[in-house]
């Protein structure tokens, strides 16, 4: 530990420096070989940064890193995070209570990989999956008629992810057979025929509810996401707005 402690320390000398606690449970105690370790990190470190080091230090976590849970002060953290300086900081799988779920929700500049998806939320029992693949149009038909060059999508990421996870949590109390779930929506510039958004269930038979399961993901994350996207075509550009006033259950 001290060692890799040093080693930042001394890429990041002009930066102050913070140090926080991290424990390990369960099988990434195990991975670690330790229940806890002390890090240095720059003040303004997130939840990333802490993992990317974290794992640097104690390889055999890398096998494990995608579905490795954050807590920092005994509360959920996600990547863009900050953690403050003294915090307490845990490392955990997902807890226990039967079968792992399979869920992905995350934003992204970088293309889709659909592909990769599927084999994320494919286990040994399914033999369905669902994908809704929202695209960026170069021409609109409907409504109001109009060319589009390129889109600007723009989020706010903590909260959007949160949201995410908390439509992928809909979804299981609404369809408990769903087996896997993956949330994952394109920020930056996209031009015509880049996919925008996707939402993909798998569970173990069609009619066990995946295309209805689908369909309400991205209806809920057209609700509540806070994601934006603003046209750029011939005629202009236009940030779109959408209708839905989110409520206090939302």
């Amino acid at each position: 530990m001290a060692a890799g402690a040093a080693i930042l320390s001394m890429s990041d000398s002009n930066r102050p420096m913070k140090q926080i606690t991290v424990l390990f449970f369960a099988t990434l105690k195990d991975r670690a070989g330790t229940k806890q370790t002390a890090i240095d990190l720059p003040v303004d470190a997130l939840v990333r940064d802490l993992k990317a080091q974290v794992i640097e230090m104690f390889p055999g976590l890398a096998e494990a890193s995608g579905s490795i849970l954050v807590s920092v002060n005994r509360t959920y953290a996600f990547d863009d995070d900050f953690i403050p300086a003294d915090a307490e900081v845990a490392f955990f799988p997902p807890v226990s209570g039967g079968v792992e779920p399979l869920t992905i929700a995350a934003l992204t500049e970088r293309e889709i990989d659909i592909l990769g998806l599927l084999q994320k939320i494919t286990t040994s029992s399914t033999g369905a999956a669902c994908f809704f693949t929202g695209m960026v149009r170069g021409v609109t038909r409907r409504d109001n008629p109009h060319e589009t060059v390129y889109l600007e999508y723009e989020a706010y990421q903590p909260m959007a992810e949160a949201k995410m996870h908390q439509i992928a949590e809909e979804i299981r109390h609404r369809w408990p057979t769903i087996e896997g779930i993956a949330i994952v929506q394109r920020i930056g510039h996209l031009e015509p025929g880049a996919p925008a958004v996707i939402i993909a269930c798998s569970a173990a038979h069609r009619d066990t509810g995946v295309f209805d399961a689908a369909r309400y993901g991205i209806d809920r994350l057209k609700e509540i996401v806070p994601v934006w996207k603003k046209e750029v075509g011939p005629q202009g550009e236009e940030w779109v707005e959408g209708e839905y006033l989110p409520t206090s259950h939302d």
